[in-house]
Order: structure tokens, then sequence, then C-alpha cells
């Protein structure tokens, strides 16, 4: 279920994905997959999920990280809540990989064709193998980057992780 009523505060612009809010590459995406969002762009950036969290009003948890990591030398998105931090260790136990890394901001670009800050959960440059933390289904909606740090869009998450194509894992950091 998307929340379609539109932002009455002045910080954010809602727009479908036929308005260009969303980056060309992620609006191309939302067509393709037949997704009519709302996608909100906010005139400053919002590159952290504490940073999106606070321009959309909503838990940090709600807040979706793509993350790309390099298993073995292939690139992997890591789709995280925003309260939350990836346990490196559980992602190379679940992609049965010598070694995981993040991914520098080059393998970012040149796998997703977006830059850090702003990478969606979908709608990438190349196919990537992508996980998604359990955690993400705490929540009725979640909020993700729709491109570029500037914008978001809203889904449920059982959704996001479908259009994905995300294998649903258990990779967050335990607190101790």
């Amino acid at each position: 279920m998307v929340d379609s009523t539109p932002d009455s505060t002045p910080d954010s612009a809602p727009a479908s994905s036929a308005d260009s809010a969303a980056h060309p590459r992620f609006a191309d995406a939302l067509r393709r997959l037949g997704l009519d969002v709302e996608v909100r762009r906010f005139p400053d950036a919002t590159r952290t999920a504490a940073e999106a969290a606070a321009a959309i009003g909503c838990e940090l948890g709600q807040i979706v990280k793509s993350l790309v990591f390099e298993a073995d030398g292939q690139p992997v998105v890591v789709l995280m809540d925003g309260a939350s931090r990836v346990d490196v260790e559980l992602v190379r136990h679940e992609l049965g990989a010598g070694s995981v890394r993040r991914a520098d901001a080059a393998l970012v670009r040149e796998t997703t064709g977006y830059a850090i800050g702003g990478v969606p959960p979908f709608g990438h440059r190349t196919r990537t193998r992508v996980l998604a933390d359990r955690r993400l289904l705490d929540h009725a909606t979640v909020w993700a980057a729709a491109g570029d740090p500037h914008t978001v869009f809203p889904l449920d998450p059982k959704s996001l992780i479908a259009h994905a194509e995300g294998a649903l894992v258990d990779v967050r950091e335990r607190s101790a």
C-alpha cells in the first residue's frame, strides 16, 4: 500500500514517477515495473538515513539503505533498515564468500548507475544480487532513495523486496 496523499509541508514536493522527480534511470525502472509511486524531492540532500527520516517525518527504521558491497570481487546490494548496521561477516556467510568489503564510490556507480546517498533498491545499471534484511518487514511502509540524494519514495517492504528481487536474510549487526 502506497500513501499517495500529497504532503502539505513546503519542504517536499510529491510527484508521480511520470513527473521527473526521480532520477531518469529510476523513473524508467518504475515505468517498466508498472509502479506508480509518490516520489518526493527535498531541497536539502537526504544522503543519510537520519537526514531522510527527519525530512520525511518517519522513524529511522523505515528508511531503506541500499548498500553496495564487494564479495569475492562481485558486487552485491544489501537492503538494510536505517536504524541498523550491516554485519559484514553475516553477509559473507550468507553468500558463502571468502571476503566481503564495502564497495568504493566508483564500484557503486559502475554497478548501480547511481551515486552513494541516492542508490535505490532496484533499477540498477547491472543485474546484481540483492540481500534484504528481514527487519525491513517490521514496518507497513518503508522509504528508499529514488536515484539521487534529494528524492525518496514509499512502498510496502514486501513489494520493495520483490521488485528488487531480493533474498530475505538476517544480516543486521546485533547490539552487544
